[in-house]
């Protein structure tokens, strides 16, 4: 079936990217994760979390393709394989691989204009936050705290969105691992590297600032000496799609330029 007619999303960057083709009454079912667009969470049936499904009531949809995201959605995946079921499974970690995304379910559900209308805003956007980013006058080390427990840094398209917002990423070269295990870090490692700004998004759970202060070393943080920690939600930066290169992006924009405006009054 070309174009498919009935798609379960089973996470929500899909979801978002479907609303904004003007694609949406495709959509017959979405992950219980989805809060954007609204309307998607209010109309649309749930039928799984993040790393389990209810299969039989997947199944009862008659979708003629899922939409799948990452290796921890592989069970979810192989489950409907067997049952039959058309899936496709996106595997983007970077904002060129987002970007792609974008584009390739433009063409999967035959808007391939308008995915690529969307794309080239977005890389618009980002090209303007670049250029706005370099014209600050100090670059922040920013640590990005995805999880406290273990800390856990940001993954590959957080960490661009920070450079291209103006800051420096202290943890770069651990951006790349796909597997949150391989972006673990130690707290000694944070203290060593001393960001001057401490951003939390804990996926699924309120960034308490208050325990980031009462690690053990961490009055030696910058950051932490100067009250600089802050809060994005995870629903606008830890999906990897439309919201995050632009809610996203804004809210790290806001982050550093503010603090990069109260350097210059030092």
């Amino acid at each position: 079936m070309f174009p498919p007619k009935r798609i379960v999303c089973l996470t929500e960057e899909t979801v978002e990217t479907l609303y904004l083709l003007g694609e949406q009454d495709r959509i017959v079912g979405v992950s219980g994760y989805v809060v954007r667009p609204p309307e998607a969470r209010r109309d649309k049936p749930r039928v799984s979390a993040f790393i389990s499904a209810d299969i039989p009531k997947i199944l009862a949809l008659e979708p003629d393709l899922v939409l799948t995201f990452s290796d921890l959605q592989a069970a979810i995946v192989a489950d409907l394989v067997r049952a039959g079921v058309n899936v496709h499974a996106f595997n983007h970690r970077t904002v060129a691989e987002i970007l792609g995304m974008i584009r390739m379910l433009g063409a999967m559900v035959g808007a391939a204009p308008r995915a690529e209308e969307l794309a080239l805003k977005l890389e618009n956007g980002l090209a303007t936050a670049r250029e706005a980013g370099r014209k600050l006058s100090r670059r922040p080390k920013v640590f990005f705290e995805e999880w406290n427990d273990p800390l856990i840094s940001g993954i590959a398209w957080v960490s661009e969105l920070v450079e291209i917002a103006g800051g420096q990423d202290i943890f770069p070269e651990r951006a790349g691992g796909k597997a949150a295990k391989e972006r673990i870090v130690r707290p000694e490692e944070v203290i060593a590297r001393g960001p001057d700004l401490i951003i939390g998004s804990w996926c699924g759970k309120k960034f308490q600032p208050s325990l980031v202060k009462t690690r053990p070393g961490f009055d030696q943080v910058p950051a932490v000496r100067s009250g600089d920690l802050y809060e994005i939600k995870s629903p606008i930066i830890l999906q990897p799609g439309p919201a995050a290169l632009t809610d996203g992006l804004k809210a790290l924009q806001r982050i550093i330029g503010d603090w990069a405006a109260t350097q210059d009054k030092v």
